[in-house]
């Protein structure tokens, strides 16, 4: 199953972006440093590639070390960028950032030409508490659900520096379908667009082979190695879970038991991607798509079937008005 979500507001988001990127001087992206490529939005890249970069691996604390190096060093080689990682709710390595923008654009700064950046980023990503730590004060709402920040927020980090905060956004189509569970498991995306037991099962799909020893060892579990998803989900929630009648597995409660678990660092530092791997995936999305689309065209061109036209896309002209 591929999983999408892209709420209304994430549309009005993209507006807000392609409008006010015109003004800025550096885009800060926070990605989960757990899953770096698959938080990295391709329609934020779009939009914004013309400008300085500084990519924010965040949750760095949850993350797999190694590999964190790994995607650290597949971003600073890109031109025009930086990336560091950090945890957006401690001071000190937060504060770096405000340096590494005004490495990017050398040329801003005073109350003649203030520093702008804008924060963007997934939902759920951080965006909002590295902002509050930053500003030493609750200058944006925080929460654990994908979609808290709604409108976009200015921030005056001093006279000279101003951050723009806008909504986590996704993009229209996740064309990776490993991307899209592994959003799932980390918050990114609302509960109700995804089936927990599904995205349970592929999360534990790659965590058997690359952490095996850490399911192991928080489920108490005889043997981890050479079991498929459906076998460990089922040992978690005969030694976790209430048995439902008759004796059987309760295979939702230990989904939702896995993924919580995993969202919260209780599996121990565990990343879900390399640089190599979602470079692989990406690839295999991307020919998978062309061909999708090469099969409905093919349909389409023999009068098979018929293409809608899209639907218009309503917004607020409160909303619209404000911008």
């Amino acid at each position: 199953m591929s999983i999408q979500w892209f709420p209304g507001h994430m549309h009005l988001t993209r507006q807000a972006i392609a409008e006010r990127i015109k003004d800025i001087d550096v885009v800060l992206e926070m990605l989960d440093a757990r899953l770096p490529g698959s938080s990295a939005n391709p329609l934020l890249a779009e939009l914004t590639k013309a400008k300085p970069a500084l990519k924010v691996l965040n949750k760095q604390d949850l993350a797999d070390v190694a590999r964190t190096a790994l995607w650290l060093a597949h971003y600073n080689a890109r031109p025009n960028t930086r990336a560091i990682s950090l945890d957006a709710s401690v001071t000190a390595p937060a504060k770096a950032l405000i340096k590494a923008c005004q490495e990017l654009a050398p040329l801003r700064g005073g109350l003649t030409k203030p520093m702008r950046v804008l924060v963007c980023g997934i939902p759920n990503v951080g965006k909002s508490t590295l902002i509050n730590t930053l500003t030493g004060k609750r200058a944006a709402k925080t929460g654990d659900e994908a979609g808290v920040t709604k409108a976009e927020q200015r921030i005056n980090l001093a006279p000279d520096f101003v951050l723009y905060d806008t909504p986590g956004v996704l993009w229209p189509k996740i064309i990776v379908a490993k991307s899209g569970y592994n959003l799932a498991a980390s918050g990114a995306i609302g509960r109700n667009a995804f089936d927990e037991e599904e995205v349970a099962l592929e999360l534990l799909h790659y965590l058997i082979p690359n952490y095996g020893a850490a399911l192991q060892a928080r489920y108490q579990l005889d043997v981890v190695e050479g079991q498929s998803d459906e076998q460990v989900l089922e040992a978690v929630a005969r030694k976790r879970a209430p048995l439902l009648g008759r004796g059987r597995a309760n295979l939702q409660k230990a989904a939702e038991i896995v993924i919580h678990d995993f969202r919260h660092g209780v599996l121990g530092a565990i990343s879900l991607e390399t640089p190599e791997e979602f470079a692989a995936w990406h690839a295999e999305g991307h020919k998978l798509d062309a061909e999708r689309k090469a099969k409905k065209q093919s349909l389409q061109d023999q009068g098979l079937i018929k293409v809608k036209p899209p639907k218009k896309v309503k917004t607020d002209a409160r909303a619209k008005n404000k911008a």
